[in-house]
């Protein structure tokens, strides 16, 4: 073993162990974990100049980029194998709406409220519409694991409905944020893009994704029916494993969106008849665990926090038009299957997470955008998770309380 790997080695895992227990610490309160992760992260020194010699970086972005792609293919896997498809039936139409036009508007209100401010602040150039479509893409798609965090004093008292409105938007959102992203990082890296290209690019990743998901869910359902695999209740998270990293690779190979086919993959395995919903979603709770973590801790150590401290403008300016056209695009959307209440409620609980942070490495990571508008996405990202995850996260329950959601001693 090289003296590089083993530093990375004893560094990476050290860091993950203080990530678990800070994990651990954040459960007992309504402070998000993952907002614990990404400090640590920052507060690391990549660099590791602390140690003798000429250290190499602990994580650059080409190894963080995979890192995270794997990492969110993972989370979004078991977003998928977790969604009850027969207990959101009630709710999968609204939720349906503000997952697939919802986080659309979002992406493109937010896209001209960027080139607007362009022409207004011109030395804060984002350098055109493809780039301002990337980062309203990258912010379109809320989190459901955040959300539910901070919602977890509440648990009870809340109407179930609701809560399984947020949840259906999050694990739909996800999959429109990855194909907005995919067509924005076409169309800049693209010498020749047109409206053609783009459109063609749009419908092979979707339907490529959609398909490859199906039908590698569908295999993986029929291994997990076979009797032998059955009695290996160890083995069956393993399994489930393994055909996520055959259908991530094989649809990205053919052009398609290996983010969207783990999504809809684990949705397939997770809501087939003949398959043990709870014991594969024990079973995969420890790979999406360590995944969550190995995400949000990769993007505080490639992010460097005087770069967060110079983005503070945009990252404010965003948050704030996020929430914004959040409130204006929620509320038609769910007309006339939520009170106002719960509306409202509901445009106040888009936190962001996983998600953003492995769109934005992916940008930085890009050969023909690093070192331009690329390397601002990390910070940029960073910066919005987290601003929603300090401001909305700990004032969900407080404002559930005001609007008569939850009595006030539910917390």
């Amino acid at each position: 073993m090289s003296p590089g790997l083993a530093i990375f080695l004893a560094v990476f895992g050290g860091l993950l162990i203080t990530s678990a227990y800070l994990d651990r610490m954040a459960a007992r309160t309504r402070v998000p974990g993952v907002l614990l992760v990404l400090l640590l992260g920052l507060l690391t020194d990549n660099n590791l100049s602390a140690l003798p010699g000429e250290a190499p970086p602990l994580l650059d972005l080409e190894r963080a980029d995979q890192l995270a792609q794997v990492a969110v293919a993972v989370v979004l896997f078991h977003g998928g194998l977790t969604t009850n498809w027969q207990a959101m039936r009630s709710v999968v139409r609204p939720g349906l709406r503000l997952a697939t036009v919802g986080s659309l508007l979002t992406a493109l209100m937010l896209m001209l409220t960027i080139l607007v401010l362009e022409r207004i602040f011109p030395a804060w150039s984002i350098q055109g519409l493809p780039v301002a479509l990337f980062v309203g893409a990258m912010v379109c798609s809320t989190d459901a694991s955040a959300v539910m965090a901070v919602l977890r004093p509440l648990s009870g008292h809340l109407p179930q409905r609701l809560l399984d409105l947020i949840e259906c938007e999050s694990a739909f959102n996800d999959p429109m944020a990855v194909v907005l992203a995919g067509v924005a990082l076409a169309m800049v890296t693209g010498t020749d893009a047109d409206g053609v290209t783009v459109m063609s690019v749009v419908v092979r990743q979707f339907l490529l994704g959609a398909l490859m998901g199906f039908m590698g869910g569908t295999f993986g359902a029929q291994l997990l029916e076979r009797h032998s695999l059955k009695e290996l209740q160890s083995g069956q998270a393993v399994i489930c494993l393994a055909v996520l990293l055959v259908l991530l690779g094989g649809t990205t190979l053919l052009g398609g969106s290996g983010l969207l086919a783990a999504y809809i993959g684990g949705l397939v395995i997770g809501n087939h008849d003949q398959v043990e919903r709870q014991e594969l979603e024990d079973g995969h709770e420890v790979f999406m665990k360590l995944a969550e973590l190995l995400l949000f801790l990769c993007m505080g150590l490639v992010v460097d926090p005087e770069a967060v401290l110079r983005m503070l403008p945009w990252i404010l300016l965003l948050f704030v038009a996020m929430q914004i056209v959040r409130l204006l695009t929620v509320p038609p959307l769910l007309a006339g299957s939520c009170s106002r209440a719960e509306k409202f409620f509901v445009s106040f609980c888009g936190l962001r997470g996983a998600v953003p942070i492995a769109l934005a490495i992916q940008a930085a990571a890009q050969v023909k955008v690093a070192g331009s508008w690329g390397e601002y996405m990390p910070p940029l990202a960073l910066g919005v998770v987290l601003m929603g995850l300090l401001v909305q996260g700990f004032g969900l329950v407080s404002l559930a309380q005001r609007l008569g959601l939850a009595s006030a001693d539910a917390a």
